[in-house]
This record gives C-alpha cells, sequence and structure tokens, in this order.
C-alpha cells in the first residue's frame, strides 16, 4: 500500500477532542478512546503538501469559496462513478453539515413542525432538531446483523403525518452502517413527494463503502424538494480545518440558504485551510480512499474475528458503510451502566454506548485507526467484559 495506515501517531497535547478530552465522554482520562468521528491516521501526502504551499504565503485573509475551483473540486468527486452528476450551480459552502442540516430545517419547516429520522442516529440530530424547536419522529432502523430492516410502513405513516416537514437522513447510516440503495432512495423520496416533506440527506461517511451496495446520491434520484450535505473531513482526517458543503439544486431556497449564510450569520469568507484541502483531497487523493477503505474492511473483519472467538455473546456483522461497527451487546446481559463501568474502569478503554444513539444495548466503536489500537482495544474490552 502506498499510504501508511499502521503508523501510530501521537495526539495527546494536540487538544484533540478525542484524546485530549475523554474524561469529558467516559469519566476518565485513563482509556484507549475509540469515540468521536475522526480518524487516528495522517492525511494524505497531496494535502498535505497542498497546505504547506499555502503556509508559505505569509497573508491569511478573508477568502472567497465561491469560484470553479472549488465547486469544480465537489462536481469532480461525485463524477467518479461514472454515474452520478453535480451541477457547480448547486454547490454552496457551509462551515459545518450540522449548521447546514440546522440552517435548511429552519428555511422549509417552521416551530413545532415536524422532522422525521430513523434511529438509533447520529446524536448531534437530537440536539439539532429539538434545539430548533422542531418534534423528533423516530422510525426504527435495524442493525446489519437483523439485515438492516426498515419499517416501510411506519416510515410512510410517519411521513403522512400532517406536522411532518422534514425527513433527515443519513446515507451511509449513522451509526448502523447501512448504505441505501438507488431503488430505496426512490421510495424515500417518493413517500417524501407524496407528503410535502422535504428530504434532507447527511452523506459526509459517503466513501466510505465497505459492502457491495455502491453508494448513491439523493441528488441522483431527485433535484426537487431534497438537499444533500456532506464535507471531505470524515474521509480525508481534516475536521479542525473546518467545512463543508451542501448541494441544493432547487435555485430559490439556494438563494435563501446563501441569505442565511452571508446576511444573517456573516460567513461569506472560508477557511482557507479548509478550502484548501478539500480541494486537494479532491482532486488528488482517490488511491488514498481506496486503501483507507481497504484497510478500515481489514479492521472491521479483525474485530469480528476477535468477537465469535472471545465474545460471542456481543453480535456483529461488518457495516455497508462507515467506520463504525455497531455492535449488540445485549446478549451479554449487563445494563448499559454497568457495561461502561466494567470497559472504563476494568478494560480501560472508551467505547460510546448505543443509549448516546437511541440504541440500548449497543455499542459503537470507531475503527479509523491503526490495526495495533484495534487489537489492544480488544484486548481491553475482553478484559473488562470478563472481569
Amino acid at each position: 500500500m502506498r499510504y501508511d495506515f499502521d503508523r501510530v501517531i501521537d495526539r495527546m497535547g494536540t487538544y484533540s477532542t478525542q484524546w485530549d478530552y475523554a474524561a469529558d465522554r467516559f469519566g476518565s482520562a485513563d482509556v484507549l478512546p475509540f469515540s468521536i468521528s475522526d480518524t487516528d491516521f495522517a492525511v494524505p501526502d497531496e494535502v498535505m503538501d497542498a497546505l504547506r504551499a499555502r503556509m508559505e504565503h505569509p497573508i491569511f485573509g478573508y477568502t472567497r469559496w465561491n469560484h470553479s475551483d472549488y465547486k469544480g473540486s465537489v462536481a469532480g468527486w461525485f463524477a467518479r462513478d461514472g454515474a452520478s452528476h453535480v451541477d457547480m450551480d448547486w454547490v454552496v459552502y457551509s462551515p459545518s453539515v450540522i449548521f447546514s442540516a440546522a440552517t435548511v430545517i429552519r428555511l422549509v419547516s417552521e416551530p413545532n413542525d415536524a422532522v422525521v429520522t430513523l434511529t438509533p442516529m447520529y446524536d448531534a440530530f437530537y440536539g439539532l432538531i429539538e434545539g430548533n424547536g422542531r418534534e423528533l419522529v423516530a422510525v426504527a432502523q435495524a442493525s446489519a446483523m437483523d439485515g438492516y430492516g426498515l419499517d416501510w410502513d411506519a416510515l410512510e405513516v410517519a411521513l403522512a403525518r400532517p406536522e411532518a416537514k422534514v425527513m433527515l437522513l443519513t446515507n451511509p447510516h449513522n451509526p448502523t452502517g447501512k448504505v441505501f440503495t438507488a431503488g430505496e432512495l426512490a421510495r424515500i423520496v417518493e413517500l417524501c413527494h407524496a407528503n410535502g416533506v422535504f428530504l434532507i440527506s447527511d452523506d459526509i461517511h459517503r466513501d466510505m463503502i465497505l459492502g457491495e451496495t455502491p453508494y448513491t446520491p439523493v441528488t441522483n434520484i431527485t433535484r426537487e424538494g431534497a438537499a444533500l450535505l456532506c464535507s471531505a473531513s470524515k474521509t480525508f482526517n481534516t475536521p479542525g480545518l473546518i467545512g463543508s458543503y451542501a448541494l441544493i439544486p432547487d435555485d430559490d431556497l439556494r438563494e435563501r440558504f446563501l441569505f442565511e449564510l452571508k446576511q444573517k450569520n456573516a460567513l461569506s469568507s472560508v477557511s482557507i485551510l479548509g478550502m484548501t484541502a478539500q480541494m486537494a483531497a479532491y482532486r488528488s487523493c482517490s488511491e488514498y480512499v481506496d486503501e483507507l477503505v481497504a484497510y478500515i474492511r481489514g479492521n472491521m473483519q479483525a474485530l469480528k474475528d476477535f468477537l465469535a472467538a472471545n465474545l460471542p455473546e456481543i453480535r456483529f456483522a461488518v457495516p455497508q458503510g462507515t467506520y463504525l461497527a455497531w455492535m449488540d451487546a445485549s446478549g451479554l446481559e449487563l445494563d448499559a451502566t454497568e457495561l461502561q463501568r466494567r470497559l472504563v474502569e476494568v478494560g480501560h478503554i472508551g467505547i460510546m454506548s448505543g443509549e448516546t444513539y437511541g440504541g440500548a444495548g449497543y455499542l459503537r466503536m470507531n475503527l479509523a485507526c491503526p490495526r495495533s489500537k484495534v487489537e489492544r482495544g480488544m484486548e481491553r474490552m475482553l478484559a473488562g467484559i470478563r472481569s
């Protein structure tokens, strides 16, 4: 492999949320963390070279994002599969995917309207929906171990509620790893259109496809009543540089989004380094993604084999996408508090409780890290649970 994903890099002392502030999530700093969704991998050389070159220029003034170099990098990245087309006019900058989601929700709905989503779900969505005065309507999404079953009847009922104005989707789904097929997306779009529900798809894990189901952007299915939100930050490990984008095909909604961005929030200038990193990654780093996905798949398989041999009470299947292992630990017959106590206090390992995402009895483990860390983590998991 060209890229060294086995390399262990000490992140302590860098103000890392995952490493320096592990105690915020686990009540102890003495844990090996597998928590927040960034990776423990160095960014690609091509990105580092672009950042170094930009750092050589000693002025970091207000910077424009609305140009063909930035928007064209996004369109080009989506065009790699030969089937997806992104019009550069659709592309708008945003500081984060969550900022985009909150903004679009406010633009297409009113306070006390309902947002339909699939649970378990990315924990930031709870605050995003309720913090903006919207009602959360949840429809269950099964795990890989249960065939990723979705109750379509329940989804149809939820979307038909008069107060339902938005559906908030993640594709690939966080935390289950489900990758929605083109047919499934078409069915979701059909239900949303039939009920006047606007569809927001958070596709930040779009590049992490581990299984046979290919990624399909919702903009391949429809250009009406939908927006796709994304960022290069998960794939290339650059969230600290700040930056994301949205694809908004609807001209009127896009203009209203830009008004919110620039006039209401004064975010007309982009993060220079975030923009530089994204353009370099999207233009030069396809090989990096291919090798990264293969490495993550290997980490997932190592965990699967370990659990089958040592902790068969924990059900786990390699997900279709993301670098997040979603494990069903209900077979241990331990409540979430006791399970976390054993993991943290005895095993000295930090794995997120599924309750954080609305999945009681589950654990979410970030495997975007060197294999040696995964191996140490598995041994610590075993020691804590068997204590």
